[in-house]
């Protein structure tokens, strides 16, 4: 009996070979079609909780395995025998299976989960369950295997039922539950933050899956790297803490229609054995025409709308036209432009005003002058000799005549009226003459 004890605990460590581990293909779990016009601002939504990243100080990544035992000769319902967390001891409940139920020390370092129970007898009978759990990638595996007890050594042995291994065992043998997982996420093999990696693909219209375009991967560690085209490198990115909300969503802006093409948003969790993909359509349309500017009333402005944009020139970025409203600043300056235009019209009509008055004053100097060389002659009446027939018609005739001044006027009026009478005594004009 202690060499087939022996024989099981070889074989157990025969068991604990590491063998590699295959990477499951991505699965594509959403497909949809996002339509967004040229010139705005597209979002793909690319989302996954799975995806946060949480670093693990303590080398614990919550995995557990835990052996339970239900239907056996007592029957009831399931309990449990043994558990055993990735960075502890493990753990018996019943206080009879103490040094009876043994599990590898290094099960979560060669991925050997099976359990050893020696000197098995009729109340191990029952359907014992191996059950793995990764409560960080959220990862639920079992295995169930059924133990039975016989008396006949030839019976003894293994065979597989069509759903489970059945395990027929001689009375006080050694019974070796085989339960094996070497996947790196039970291993702990590789370092989490290297096992998570997302990329976005592009696909040109017409393109396969297999020829796409690498636009850009992240990793958990912080790395980043940007391919593609230049005219798109350029405006796609994701957020910075992509990887602490689980949120890697594209955004792309300005929007041309170069951009149509068909992209895709891997997610892989190498340490999880996440391997998602999810695929986005992208249409560009083109952008919505802008109804005409409302007129404002009084400002005599048509109501015709403006001429339609020639579609064969090629379009380029759109140019977004903003009018701001007039501020206070401006009416001031509009009436400072009007106040300065008045002032200067004043200048130049009080500047007309004086050179008049000047050109006038010139002018009477000049009359002033012209008359004070007539005023140092003096006139003598009597040199004139005017006659009587002459005066009359002189006063006949309406003479009209344009004097400088009003003393020239008197003057000539003066001379052109008739002279008094003059009464002489010739009798004694001729005494005078006769006394002499």
């Amino acid at each position: 009996m202690e060499l087939r004890s022996q024989v099981l605990l070889w074989k157990l460590v025969l068991l604990q070979r590491p063998s590699g581990s295959s990477t499951a293909g991505s699965s594509v779990v959403s497909e949809s079609a996002v339509s967004c016009a040229a010139g705005a601002r597209a979002v793909l939504r690319c989302q996954s909780p799975r995806m946060v990243w949480t670093q693990d100080r303590l080398d614990d990544r919550q995995r557990v395995v835990h052996w339970d035992l239900s239907g056996g000769p007592t029957g009831g319902p399931a309990r449990r025998l043994v558990d055993m967390y990735s960075a502890g001891k493990q753990r018996v409940y019943e206080p009879r299976d103490r040094g009876r139920l043994l599990l590898s020390p290094s099960a979560f370092h060669d991925g050997n989960f099976s359990l050893l129970i020696r000197a098995a007898g009729e109340m191990d009978e029952g359907l014992y369950t191996c059950n793995l759990h990764h409560h960080y990638c959220h990862l639920y595996e079992t295995l169930a295997i059924r133990l039975e007890i016989t008396d006949n050594p030839r019976v003894a042995g293994a065979h597989w039922d069509g759903e489970k291994e059945v395990l027929v065992v001689e009375r006080g043998a050694p019974a070796l539950l085989t339960c094996v997982n070497r996947a790196h996420v039970w291993t702990n093999r590789y370092l989490e933050e290297e096992q998570q990696v997302v990329h976005w693909d592009r696909q040109p219209p017409g393109v396969p899956h297999d020829r796409a375009d690498r636009l850009l991967d992240l990793y958990a560690s912080g790395e980043r790297r940007a391919y593609g085209p230049p005219f798109l490198r350029d405006r796609v990115a994701v957020e910075v803490d992509a990887f602490a909300r689980g949120d890697f969503s594209l955004h792309i802006e300005q929007l041309e229609p170069a951009d149509e093409g068909t992209y895709s948003c891997h997610l892989h969790h190498h340490y999880c054995g996440l391997h998602e993909r999810r695929v986005f359509h992208l249409k560009v349309t083109e952008p919505a025409p802008q109804p005409p500017p409302r007129d404002s009333p009084g400002n005599g402005s048509s109501h015709s709308s403006a001429p339609a944009p020639d579609p064969t020139l090629a379009r380029g970025r759109n140019v977004i036209n903003v009018i701001v409203p007039e501020g206070r600043a401006h009416f001031f300056q509009q009436l400072g432009y009007v106040l300065a235009t008045l002032l200067l019209f004043i200048l130049l009509l009080i500047t007309g005003i004086l050179a008049t008055r000047q050109r006038r004053r010139g002018g009477y100097e000049y009359s002033d002058k012209k008359s004070g060389k007539s005023k140092g002659k003096d006139v003598n009446m009597a040199e004139f000799a005017v006659v009587t027939g002459d005066q009359a018609f002189y006063k006949s005739e309406d003479i009209q005549l344009d004097y400088k001044n009003n003393i020239l006027k008197e003057r000539a009026e003066l001379a052109h009226s008739p002279l008094p009478a003059k009464n002489i005594d010739l009798g004694k004009e001729f005494r005078k003459e006769y006394c002499k």
